[in-house]
């Protein structure tokens, strides 16, 4: 019943955990202990609860348990540590937040494989039992050793009200430029076996295997491009927020991703690269994009902080991530929507980066004209000054 709705439940979890992000937020800004240990008791009891939940067969408490309470812990637990590696790392901050970030992506390669050997070894109900008490342990030594530096105050007239930032143009451009980021990594990271497959099948070595010796011979390959991709989304987290520590403006960050994402989608266009087995080409479009992808998770805190303050990161940047929220929901089922509507169902997949191409132009545009009321702001504050 569980495994079964494995999918629709994860990116219900994404949805709350994400929503709970945005109206969170200022809780988040004003109290760190407190934000932490909530996101812990959501998490454990999210994981609790659904334990019991699968044992008296209950498929509600699985939904409310796994998707909403957990994902209210997730949402509050992804906000509390950005803003105060910040703080502590104020000459670095792109680096903080691309290490914080890389944390966030870097569990689901630890927890997953965890995952699947206590399914094997104890069963499904038992190990959310064992999962809760470990990061029980975990998330308690957390709120424990957090805390914002010495002499930070929060100050309540600081603090922008949501529907103040929601009025600004500026917003609105961010937010979209990151939905249509995150948009165009899930719909093709949903379709990347499908593609692998179909470009491995045209290699002669494979050409005539049967379609269980095909699925045997290839399983390695798909797996280590997999685990590459990880190391090109861990490495997009880190390297692009670092990168734009030494840049006049961190949106040139989210510009180079854009023209990045595009080039390589432009290179699969002109040299049909799936139709045509181009694995080098295909590989160079997953992982750069992956890349991409990761980048501008760990970009954006520092990008709202530019723009926004500091003092007022956690509103802005849990208001933000609900694009994550719908980007979870649309990324997939706009993958198979264009895949299974393709004119030419033989280069399906091919019919897929054109769109993605098209989707990454708008967000160039749109990040590009964030920067561009950026430098008008900054030159309108020094004619003010002058």
């Amino acid at each position: 019943m569980f495994v079964a709705g494995r999918t629709n439940n994860r990116e219900e979890r994404i949805l709350h955990g994400q929503s709970s992000a945005a109206f969170l937020g200022p809780f988040v800004e004003k109290d760190i202990k407190k934000s932490a240990l909530i996101s812990t008791v959501c998490f454990v009891c999210g994981f609790a609860g659904t334990r019991v939940s699968i044992a008296a067969g209950w498929l509600p408490g699985v939904f409310i348990s796994y998707g909403v309470i957990m994902g209210i812990g997730l949402g509050v637990g992804y906000l509390t540590p950005v803003k105060n590696l910040m703080l502590w790392f104020a000459d670095n901050k792109g680096l903080a937040t691309g290490i914080a970030v890389a944390g966030f992506g870097l569990a689901k390669a630890i927890a997953s494989p965890v995952m699947q050997w206590l399914i094997f070894t104890v069963g499904l109900a038992p190990m959310f039992y064992i999962l809760a008490a470990v990061y029980a342990v975990m998330m308690l030594l957390g709120f424990a050793l957090i805390k914002r530096p010495d002499g930070y105050v929060y100050s309540e007239q600081a603090r922008i009200r949501r529907r103040d930032i929601m009025k600004k143009p500026v917003f609105w451009a961010i937010w979209l430029a990151f939905y249509l980021n995150i948009t165009c990594g899930l719909a093709l990271i949903s379709q990347e076996k499908d593609i692998l497959h179909d470009v491995l099948r045209a290699f002669p070595q494979y050409a005539n295997l049967s379609p269980a010796k095909f699925a045997a011979a290839i399983s390695g390959i798909i797996g280590l491009v997999l685990a590459v991709d990880s190391v090109f989304n861990t490495a997009g987290r880190v390297g692009f927020s670092t990168l734009s520590d030494h840049l006049k403006r961190r949106e040139t960050v989210y510009q180079v991703i854009f023209i990045m994402s595009i080039a390589v989608c432009l290179l699969q266009i002109f040299t049909n690269s799936i139709g045509n087995a181009l694995l080098w080409a295909v590989l160079a479009m997953l992982f750069l994009v992956n890349a991409g992808y990761g980048g501008g998770f760990s970009t954006l805190p520092v990008l709202l902080d530019q723009h926004f303050g500091t003092k007022t990161v956690s509103t802005t940047h849990g208001l933000t991530l609900s694009a994550w929220a719908f980007a979870g929901l649309s990324g997939n089922q706009l993958a198979s929507f264009v895949v299974a509507h393709a004119p030419d169902q033989a280069h399906r997949y091919a019919a897929l980066i054109p769109v993605l191409t098209g989707l990454f132009v708008v967000a160039l545009i749109s990040i590009s004209l964030v920067k561009y009321l950026g430098d008008r702001n900054v030159t309108k504050a020094v004619e003010d000054r002058g």
